[in-house]
């Protein structure tokens, strides 16, 4: 058997490497040049993945799907080029990432249920408890006055009242693969790169269910 042969056989295309785990060729290939996968071997000038290769893109989906990491954080566990110390580090840091967005959820989800609770038809107008929550949930209760209108002539405004920029949606990585979404011909802006990428991210937020 030639080399050319056992080369063929010991190794996969990039389509069918990115097949395995359900993404989009065009994410293997921005991985690459975000540095999270290391470049494969050529056979003809075409990307051809051995076992090691695909175990990587494993364990990039692992980081950046299932773990949500930044790209340049993935790339720190997933490269093989850092110190075992430098990519538990990664790892560390994208935990308490993690855990501070489960802490906001919670907290959310308590005051939703709260919300829900309420009998008033109007819960601005209405709700007798709602000035205290305000207090207690939101940047008013730094005022301590009692009356709203007086709170609100008395609060100092935030040093600078100009939005930071940000880019525009249809230019942001998707927030399932870290693919930029291809513009829509309408305009309008994209959150996900496909279809599969948004069915994904809806059975993340469901449980897998």
């Amino acid at each position: 058997m030639s080399t050319g042969f056992m080369v063929r056989d010991s190794a996969v295309s990039i389509g069918e490497a990115a097949a395995l785990y359900g993404l989009a060729p065009s994410t293997v290939r921005w991985w690459e040049r975000q540095g999270v996968l290391n470049e494969p071997a050529r056979e003809g000038g075409k990307r051809r993945y051995g076992a090691t290769d695909l175990r990587r893109i494993g364990l990039a989906y692992l980081c950046c799907v299932v773990g949500r990491m930044p790209l340049d954080q993935a790339a720190v566990v997933t490269s093989g080029k850092a110190t075992r110390g430098a990519w538990q580090g990664a790892i560390e840091a994208q935990l308490v990432r993690v855990e501070r967005q489960i802490a906001e959820l919670e907290a959310a989800r308590r005051y939703l249920r709260h919300a829900l609770a309420c009998t008033n038809d109007d819960i601005a107008g209405d709700c007798p408890v709602l000035d205290a929550e305000l207090a207690t949930h939101t940047p008013r209760g730094r005022v301590p006055t009692p009356d709203l209108i007086t709170a609100a002539r008395t609060a100092e405004p935030p040093r600078d009242e100009t939005p930071a920029p940000t880019p525009p949606r249809d230019e942001t990585p998707c927030p399932t693969c870290g693919t930029p979404p291809p513009r829509s011909p309408r305009g309008r802006p994209r959150t996900y790169c496909s279809a599969a990428c948004r069915q994904r991210a809806y059975r993340a937020r469901s449980g897998g269910q």
